[in-house]
């Protein structure tokens, strides 16, 4: 009888969720417009599995831009939809009402709370406008000029050691493995920038936190149960805790590893809190922190300043080092762009100053931001509809029932993609040579395009998102970016290390990563030799 009683108690239960869900889809199909889109090529999977294991899921949403329109519904998991944006107009909309009617989804804070915690980037609403506030005179560009001289000695550092490992070898040039030498560079960065502490990786000190980065890439080569895994929590989150992957339990034990960083170094910060340590502190992100805890209108919990430590030291380390590699590979395949950069640098004279640096080294402005429109470090933002909402639009689209529209109707629940590397890329907002790096589109007037312009984020990009949660570190990230680059360039030359047709492809870290065609994890090699 018992048995019996429970059964029924759980039937109930069953029925009362699939009811739900009814309702829910049916309110759906109702408040949503209903749009064209590519087929679904898998009854389980719709197209994910297909965007998962492709080398180039932003070529497969432009492309189905270029069908559907610039806005259509891909088909996903067990007979879900998303709606994909490529149109400007329509993105600018969503990023700026990203704080409150477009949040993250429920996957996407299931992972980010995994791997860094409840800080900025797991926040919403209230929460985050008030842990924004709290670090945001940390990143101002009173507080970055401070920091010049940080990014200057983690690039002389790295330069004096090539200069020791071309002086031993035979011939005046050497092979250089060069994304583990920008990774050394980030990591002590946003060490001694943002906590005050060297972590010495310049240096050939053991850094516990790179290894757990790095394991990422070694492991980057999902198996089947994983990527099943991975596909279906698309539409059941909670799926990663029961059945964890080999990915979710490497973030974990890389949370855990920073989490054990970020206390010490917390620990330690609060030790040195006098005036000895003013200066260190008013330069430093967690100096910023720690005023925060004891300030009542921006109070942050002890929680939240270690997730905003790992937060930093996830952003310092891998941001800033992929977007370094990806600038040596393209300079190595064009001599004659790495030629006028380096004449640009030497006529100038002396290492610049912040101010100096945004005013007076055009080509060098122009060759930082053509790497952050081709190569973007983060690759696609996903939000969920918190309401219901119409998204206005560009440009008309045909609708799945053969009507034109030039705004699409949203419902509560709909998940929203914007691919950043798609329309940072697209030939129909860039042009004819949007695949091609040609830094000279940043220096004459008609070279960002028309529809380019329509482009809402920091110089027409979406590298950096836009709205209320635009990264916060833009400023601290172009500054580092220019100033190693600039001292790199203005005294190696670099090349390919196979020739000018070596391949390279894109591994995944804890973000997409480029890496040789053949070499090991995420591995880079390039020839260096000192510029005489």
């Amino acid at each position: 009888m018992r048995s019996a009683g429970a059964f029924n108690v759980v039937c109930s239960f069953a029925a009362l969720w699939a009811f739900v869900k009814v309702l829910r889809a049916l309110r759906w199909r109702l408040k949503t417009t209903r749009l064209r889109g590519p087929p679904r090529s898998s009854f389980l999977y719709g197209v994910s599995n297909d965007l998962l294991s492709s080398k180039d899921s932003a070529g497969m949403y432009e492309c189905w831009a270029k069908e559907y329109g610039v806005v259509y519904m891909i088909p996903r998991v067990l007979g879900q939809t998303r709606i994909v944006l490529c149109d400007p107009k329509a993105v600018a909309h969503c990023f700026a009402r990203d704080a409150w009617t477009y949040v993250q989804t429920p996957l996407g804070l299931m992972l980010v709370e995994i791997l860094v915690g409840r800080g900025l980037l797991w926040s919403q609403g209230g929460s985050h406008r008030r842990q924004r506030k709290a670090l945001t005179p940390a990143f101002s560009n009173a507080a970055v000029r401070k920091l010049a001289s940080v990014f200057y000695d983690s690039a002389y550092k790295a330069k004096g050691a090539w200069d020791i490992t071309i002086d031993l070898s035979k011939d005046g040039n050497a092979v250089i493995e060069v994304q583990k030498w920008m990774n050394h560079i980030s990591l002590d960065t946003i060490g001694i920038a943002g906590f005050s502490h060297d972590f010495g990786s310049l240096d050939g000190k053991h850094a516990s936190v790179t290894e757990v980065f790095d394991t990422f890439v070694n492991n980057s080569r999902a198996s089947a149960v994983n990527q099943f895994a991975i596909l279906l929590a698309q539409a059941f989150p909670v799926i990663l805790k029961m059945m964890p992957t080999k990915r979710t339990n490497l973030a974990k034990k890389l949370g855990a590893t920073m989490g054990e960083i970020s206390n010490k170094l917390l620990i330690r910060s609060r030790r040195e809190k006098d005036a000895s340590m003013k200066d260190a502190e008013e330069k430093s992100v967690i100096g910023q922190l720690i005023k925060a805890e004891g300030q009542d209108s921006l109070h942050l919990s002890k929680e939240e300043v270690v997730a905003q430590m790992k937060v930093l030291l996830v952003a310092g380390y891998e941001t800033t080092s992929i977007s370094l590699t990806w600038a040596l590979i393209e300079l190595s395949r064009q001599p004659n762009v790495q030629t006028r950069l380096r004449e640009e640098m030497l006529a100038f004279g002396a290492d610049p100053t912040y101010d100096q640096l945004k005013a007076n080294l055009p080509y060098l402005d122009a060759i930082v931001h053509e790497i952050l429109r081709l190569h973007p470090p983060v690759t696609e933002a996903i939000r969920l509809a918190a309401a219901d909402d119409v998204i206005p639009l560009s440009e008309p689209v045909r609708t799945a029932s053969g009507k034109m529209t030039d705004s699409i109707s949203v419902a509560k629940g709909s998940e929203i993609l914007i691919s950043v590397k798609a329309i940072n890329r697209s030939f129909s907002i860039w042009g004819p040579d949007a695949k091609t790096f040609k830094p000279d589109r940043w220096l004459a007037e008609e070279g960002i395009s028309g529809k380019a312009k329509e482009v809402q984020g920091h110089r027409h990009l979406l590298s950096f998102l836009d709205g209320p949660r635009t990264c916060l570190g833009k400023d601290f990230a172009i500054a580092e970016f220019k100033m190693v680059l600039l001292v790199l360039v203005k005294n190696f030359v670099f090349e390919m290390r196979d020739g000018p047709d070596t391949q390279v492809e894109v591994a995944r870290g804890i973000l997409p990563r480029p890496r040789i065609v053949g070499e090991d994890g995420t591995a880079v090699p390039l020839r260096v030799r000192r510029y005489e």
